[in-house]
């Protein structure tokens, strides 16, 4: 990882360029970020950083004596990257939108939207059953193993369950433009998760 910044997702919108050509983008909300300390941990070099400023009452101990003992300001958000280079960062450098260019590729990760417990077609692909003809079987899973042998259900089936709500990565990703003034980043596509999900944008 060499470059990272966090943002709030705003929604989806269009971008039309000087040709007229429209494109689907997402708008992200860049989130100011500043180093509290770097780190060494097992020979790998990592930064933390601290994001959406809040008062000391609102922390526990802990995170409070953390932010102290860097001599920095108190935050929400705490979150560790790992670097290849963090010899030019320092406790209380700020991260800001100026990291990207435009037309720069970069990779999203986010927590997707969640949509609760779903069903095998839902949720992997199955197909359904015949919908005449007396058949009862529509949009059930199926077999799910022998009797004899195994004799078990053997882990990792597919089944029914709990789809989304949990971090996905969107690789390759292209920044289209990019608005210094608002920090607004607009990002060709889709990204994951809902409106004002946090998302991590790094390359």
């Amino acid at each position: 990882m060499e470059k990272v910044i966090y943002g709030k997702k705003l929604g989806m919108s269009q971008h039309i360029d000087a040709d007229g050509i429209v494109t689907p983008v997402t708008l992200v909300k860049v989130m100011p970020l500043t180093v509290i300390k770097k780190l060494n941990n097992n020979k790998v070099d990592s930064i933390l950083i601290g994001m959406n400023e809040v008062e000391e009452k609102k922390l526990n101990k802990p995170k409070i004596g953390l932010f102290k003992k860097n001599n920095t300001k108190c935050f929400k958000y705490i979150r560790e990257f790992k670097l290849s280079d963090i010899d030019s960062y320092n406790s209380n450098d700020e991260i800001g939108i100026s990291n990207f260019e435009e037309n720069e590729k970069i990779h999203v990760r986010g927590k997707n939207i969640g949509k609760g417990f779903a069903g095998t077609i839902k949720r992997h692909h199955f197909s359904r059953g015949p919908m005449t003809h007396g058949s009862k079987n529509h949009r059930l899973p199926g077999s799910i193993g022998g009797g004899t042998d195994p004799g078990r259900v053997f882990k990792g089936t597919k089944m029914g369950g709990r789809l989304g709500n949990k971090y996905i990565t969107m690789k390759n990703l292209i920044i289209l433009k990019i608005d210094s003034e608002k920090e607004l980043i607009l990002i060709k596509g889709s990204i994951p998760g809902k409106k004002n999900n946090l998302v991590e944008i790094f390359n």
